[in-house]
């Protein structure tokens, strides 16, 4: 029996799918999470043949999507496409970033555009005449701003100031202080000399969304702030597709926007509304695995009664 492999590989967790060409799922696995550019080549394609393994499969694959994060340039995507299909698991390979699991997952218009924000920020959007819009993502060093781990520094920024006198008193200050059980100073010297990785700053995002809700001004502008990232990237894919004018689906995704409720969701729907009126925010409650294994599906030549049924049992798993 022909298989395919779909994986969707984030900052928190690693989820595999296997299926076969009609469509029924054979297998699903789960691990952690792993990052492809700070874990390496080597290393990621070890981790992703351990997740095989895991999910029982005996025969190779003759298809794998793999939607990963830290895969953001071309060169990244290249590197792992080649370690893969020299793997004795795997026949052909195709390697992108995650946002692209959640634009296929989230929708099978022709139209649409995928904003995932999640331990980072990323976009991407498709147009029904086979037109991509896609951008490095790569934090500061590209202009991004948005994650629970740039908004966790931002969080450690302002509280180190408020604590000492140069900023705005704020609940951040006290927010820090709990959650890590240390002065803010010795917080950001312990981020610093590595004592505290920098990615746990990502833990606090949560809470400065509930800081923001009970009222906190300081707060409030950081959530606002993404929001208006949010939106940025999404208006900005529309525009460089020629979507601006018409109803198209903009997809909601990762651990901060998933949930479409909070704050922060709904300041997203109403700057959304009006920065592009006929955008259709749509928070995504498909798991972005789906989209990774529709691809390979469709890679392997599979009708679209196959992607049907791998939808609807999908779904239902994950329900």
């Amino acid at each position: 029996m022909a298989i395919v492999l779909g994986v969707d590989g984030g900052n928190s967790k690693t989820e595999l799918v296997a299926a076969s060409l009609e469509g029924d799922l054979v297998a699903r696995a789960r691990g952690p999470g792993n990052n492809a550019h700070f874990a390496g080549v080597d290393a990621t394609v070890d981790f992703l043949a351990r997740l095989v393994a895991e999910s029982g499969l005996g025969d190779p694959a003759t298809h794998g999507v793999f939607y990963l994060c830290g895969v953001d340039v071309p060169a990244d995507r290249e590197a792992l496409t080649t370690a893969l299909e020299r793997t004795s698991w795997l026949e052909r390979a195709s390697v992108d970033n995650d946002v692209f699991g959640l634009l296929r997952a989230g929708t099978e218009e022709g139209d649409a555009v995928a904003v995932v924000c999640g331990a980072g920020i990323n976009c991407a959007g498709r147009s029904g005449d086979g037109r991509v819009a896609r951008y490095p993502s790569l934090g500061w060093e590209s202009g991004d701003w948005g994650g629970s781990v740039m908004l966790g520094r931002e969080v450690l920024f302002l509280a180190a100031r408020a604590e000492d006198g140069r900023g705005e008193p704020t609940v951040l200050s006290g927010l820090v202080r709990e959650h890590f059980g240390l002065p803010v100073a010795e917080v950001g010297e312990a981020v610093r000399y590595r004592r505290i990785p920098l990615a746990r700053l990502g833990e606090l995002a949560p809470r400065v969304v509930d800081a923001a809700e009970s009222g906190d001004s300081v707060s409030r502008r950081l959530v606002e702030r993404l929001a208006d990232e949010v939106v940025l990237m999404a208006t900005r894919a529309l525009a460089d597709l020629g979507l601006t004018e018409r109803p198209v689906r903009v997809l909601l995704g990762g651990g901060m926007l998933r949930s479409a409720t909070g704050l922060l969701y709904d300041e997203v729907v109403a700057r959304l509304a009006r920065a592009a009126p006929h955008a259709r925010p749509t928070a995504v409650t498909e798991p972005p695995v789906l989209g990774a294994a529709l691809d390979a599906l469709d890679a392997a030549g599979a009708t679209p009664a196959a992607a049907v049924r791998l939808r609807a049992a999908l779904c239902s798993y994950s329900a």
